[in-house]
């Protein structure tokens, strides 16, 4: 009986794990615009804030890498101004360090700039608060995306 419960656990668990994943997949591309199975996400930790990374895998595909340098310089405009809804669509919940970031929208600067295959938004904090709020998300991001980033400040 033990066996049997135990085994079901794992199977919801395992299964559940699957069908966030593949909601985070599909939310993520309809709300960023470009495919995650042609890019490659990458968030780092830094002692100022942070970055936020994508490229597309293939160093011919000028339409994802067109894509992501679209909405990257909508996301920085939107995360300048406050406005986080976007990481709440594709992760279907509130994420880490949000509100905070929000709340002191003025205590941060969103820098997008284009790299060879996507763009990079460069975040930098002017405060303790709103650093933790920043480290909080990209933690949170690198987690939800399973990138396999460092989750220490560099």
């Amino acid at each position: 009986m033990y066996r049997a419960t135990l085994l079901l656990v794992l199977a919801s668990a395992f299964s559940f794990g699957q069908d966030h994943q593949a909601a985070l997949d599909q939310h993520g591309d309809h709300v960023m615009g470009f495919s995650h199975e042609k890019t490659s996400h990458h968030f780092v930790l830094n002692q100022d804030g942070g970055l936020i990374e994508v490229r597309a895998n293939d160093v011919k595909d000028s339409a994802s890498v067109e894509q992501i340098r679209n909405h990257f310089q909508h996301i920085a405009r939107m995360f300048a101004d406050g406005d986080f809804n976007a990481p709440m669509l594709v992760h279907s919940q509130n994420v880490p360090g949000t509100a905070v970031m929000t709340r002191l929208k003025n205590d941060l600067h969103w820098k997008m700039d284009e790299m060879p295959r996507g763009a990079r938004i460069t975040i930098t904090a002017d405060n303790n608060e709103v650093l933790a709020a920043v480290h909080a998300f990209l933690r949170f991001q690198i987690s939800d995306h399973q990138t396999g980033d460092c989750t220490s400040i560099r």
